[in-house]
């Protein structure tokens, strides 16, 4: 009997494995849209666009060659003079240093606290969390759970309704991404058995998993120096793996969805792997489901022979295949409602019914989760797709315009998505709960990103009869809507999209509405030397520590923006730069192209969020290993320009013996005004999800997984983990929420 660690079982990050294998290209080998930028500029756009058009300073018009001249519509009644664009904020701290210090360090002047940690009771009764692995399991629904990642703080007023301005009282909604198993139990999990043979024995272990995986609804409060959270509060609320869920859109109640516990498709159990987020305009928390494949059990030798040639297909593209990252269906004996045997997607029964051969169908979706309301039942927005979802960023908000949602999809070489809603928003729905959501979010179009090389790109619409997705495509026979938004990233790969390095979270500034998408990093095996191209553009070696260790492709990451063309979201057409590149300062010119220095150097962005309050302050995390040699992951602020601030640029690539020049787009070089450091975590960690008070004066920042490559070994020997954040001591480390205030009580980050 061995306990072995979650980085043991599984010691290949699942965000760094890619699935994807079409022959989709790139963008040095992609032509110009065969659609004229002109001709749909022609098409026009509603009067709210257009004078949103007039306000960012874009424009165009005309009829492109080839296309028939329309005949001239009436002239609009001349547009209101749009109101003055804000003033671009200033950054008002000082930077922060590199660290690898085991603390969380913030610019003189503010303070961070610890707010809400990993274990944490949030019911009345519950007592302190012991953090020696013996609290009881079943405690652990009415705690906090693990690896706390994207959030969202809702605004409460005094009749408990939505108030997003408020500045002393709200709700708190945060992911649980995954777990650190070592720390969880008393020497880590219990295993038996190696390969596909391993077996968990120990059901209490797998009912804390269970548990901490998922989201937070916790209420908060702001005392007369201090933010803590209300444990008794009646909105407290833990969603996780066992929560009954329903479906809504194109696949609900459909073949693909049945299981034993739901014969009709209608309803699952769960959310997992819940990585970054996203809101509504009326007021609910959007949950997206990330690395949910590898928690399945489907041994390939002996499910294969029992799979058509379409799932096999779909299985591969999506990784679902292995043993399952926690071993959870491996529990016996099963109980009378499957909580361990639901993970096994194999074929064990005569039909569908029967078993949970489609159980990995049930995740890879937007859930909608309603904070106010702690009794009703999660849905889970199929409209919207499944894959590995990185967020849901909510576009601008225009009454009369139809809404949308920016996502990205975390692997290498996967795509960029949006949702654009049928329905036009109606501000009468502000506080519609989950019924709002019926409404907007389960009838629309579905897009996906084709990057041109000149800067510019379109939106394939994904839906069946269109682009490629058939049911004469030879690499998938798509058979009816359900299958075209549960095998999406099939889809894509029919429609021509292009392939991008890990997209990750998607954050709209709200003064421009243009579009930021994080891509964490790439490596050579995923994007060789010949296979750069303009908007993933570097290929070089960041060698890393005293052995100067070879990290060759991508490893820093960079920053891609674009802006729908008609500053209209729901345009067919957009133009892009990047605009970061992450880069040590020490490097060379075509590695460093955002020229970064000693105060706002960073490697592998992966959180983005805009401030809402000081309008166009942007908030960049990081999920880092490249680096990590010089400093402990961060967080950065910044004051972006806009798409095509800065100019082309041709840069020189290195493969050992092998040149390669590469054209790309680069935004302009940001300098310490427009981009500085502003916190460095504890060691092991990620700085990941970020929310603020209804007055923009508390941050609320998590630092994910402290001390995660602590050794199994070591589990005996405190004096060996890898962090003791954040209590110190010989303490194990616990994920946490910390809160920054600055100490004049001023406005965050200016």
């Amino acid at each position: 009997m061995t306990a072995k660690t979650h980085n043991e079982i599984a010691a290949i990050d699942p965000d760094d494995i890619g699935h994807n294998s079409s022959p989709n290209p790139s963008f040095n080998d992609l032509i110009a849209s065969r659609l004229s930028r002109r001709h749909l500029f022609g098409l026009g756009v509603g009067t709210a666009g257009a004078a949103l058009l007039q306000a960012c300073g874009g424009g165009g018009s005309g009829s492109g060659g080839g296309f028939p001249v329309l005949p001239a519509a009436p002239a609009p009644a001349p547009a209101p003079a749009p109101a003055p664009a804000p003033a671009a904020p200033k950054l008002g701290f000082t930077a922060v240093a590199k660290s690898l210090d085991d603390v969380v360090s913030v610019p003189p002047g503010y303070t961070a606290s610890v707010l809400y940690r990993l274990g944490d009771p949030i019911a009345a009764g519950v007592p302190a969390y012991a953090n020696d692995g013996t609290d009881a399991p079943a405690t652990y629904d009415k705690r906090a759970g693990d690896h706390h990642d994207g959030m969202t703080f809702f605004g409460i007023n005094a009749s408990n309704k939505w108030d997003p301005a408020n500045a002393s009282r709200g709700l708190l909604a945060m992911n649980h991404e995954a777990i650190t198993p070592l720390f969880l139990h008393p020497t880590g999990q219990t295993i038996v058995g190696t390969g596909n043979a391993a077996v968990r024995s120990v059901a209490d272990e797998v009912q804390r998993e269970f548990f901490l995986h998922g989201v937070s609804v916790i209420e908060v409060n702001k005392g007369a120096s201090s933010w803590s959270y209300k444990q008794d509060s009646s909105f407290n609320r833990r969603v996780h793996t066992l929560t009954e869920m329903t479906f809504s859109g194109p696949a609900a109640n459909t073949d693909y969805l049945k299981t034993k516990f739901s014969t009709d498709g209608s309803k699952t159990r769960g959310t997992l792997n819940n990585c970054a987020n996203g809101t509504t305009p009326w007021g609910t928390y959007l949950t997206c489901e990330e690395n949910w494949a590898g928690y399945f059990r489907r041994i390939t030798a002996t499910d294969n022979p029992s799979r058509s040639a379409k799932e096999l297909a779909a299985f591969t593209r999506y990784g679902v295949a292995g043993t399952g990252r926690e071993l959870w269906s491996t529990v016996t004996p099963d109980t009378a409602d499957n909580i361990y045997g639901r993970w096994n997607a194999q074929v064990t029964g005569a039909t569908a019914t029967d078993d949970y051969r489609n159980g990995a169908n049930t995740y890879g979706w937007v859930v909608e989760i309603d904070p106010f309301t702690p009794g009703s039942t999660p849905k889970k927005r199929t409209a919207l797709g499944r894959m590995g979802h990185e967020g849901a960023c909510l576009g601008p908000v225009v009454a009369g315009k139809p809404l949308v949602w920016y996502m990205g999809d975390d692997s290498r070489n996967e795509y960029i998505y949006k949702f654009v809603s049928t329905k036009a928003w109606d501000a009468a729905d502000i506080n519609g709960g989950l019924a709002a959501g019926d409404k907007y979010m389960d009838d629309g179009k579905l897009y996906v990103a084709k990057f041109n090389a000149d800067g510019t790109g379109v939106w394939l619409e994904l839906k069946l009869g269109v682009n490629g997705i058939t049911a004469s495509n030879p690499a998938y026979a798509f058979g009816d809507a359900a299958d075209v938004v549960i095998n999406v990233r099939l889809a894509a790969d029919a429609a021509g999209a292009t392939k991008m390095d890990r997209p990750e979270w998607t954050a709209v500034n709200p003064k421009t509405g243009e579009v930021y998408v994080t891509l964490t990093n790439t490596n050579a095996a995923s994007r060789p030397i010949t296979a750069t191209d303009a908007a993933n553009p570097r290929f070089y070696n960041d060698p890393k520590g005293v052995a100067a260790t070879a990290q060759t492709g991508n490893p820093n990451g960079h920053i891609v923006r674009f802006a729908d063309d008609g500053a209209d979201p729901t345009a067919l057409s957009f133009k892009w730069d990047v605009y970061l590149f992450g880069a040590r300062a020490t490097a060379s010119a075509d590695i460093n192209l955002s020229g970064l220095v000693a105060d706002n150097d960073f490697s592998s962005p992966d959180g983005l969020w805009f401030s809402s309050v000081t309008s166009g302050l942007l908030w960049l995390e990081t999920d880092d290993g490249a680096y990590t040699d010089v400093t402990n992951c961060m967080l950065l602020g910044a004051v972006p320009g806009k798409v095509g601030d800065g100019a082309a640029k041709t840069i020189t690539n290195v493969d050992g013996a092998t040149t390669r020049t590469q054209a790309t787009f680069v935004g302009k070089a940001p300098g310490t005004d427009g981009l500085r450091r502003f916190l460095v975590g504890p060691k092991d960690c990620e700085i990941t999800g970020i929310a603020e008070s209804g007055d923009g004066r508390a941050l609320f920042v998590n630092i994910q997984h402290p001390g995660e490559t602590t050794a199994a070994a070591n589990i005996a020997n405190p004096a060996l983990f890898g962090s003791h954040w954040p209590e110190g001591g010989n303490a194990r480390p616990r994920s946490a929420t910390v809160v920054i205030t600055k100490n004049d009580g001023g406005l965050i980050g200016l």
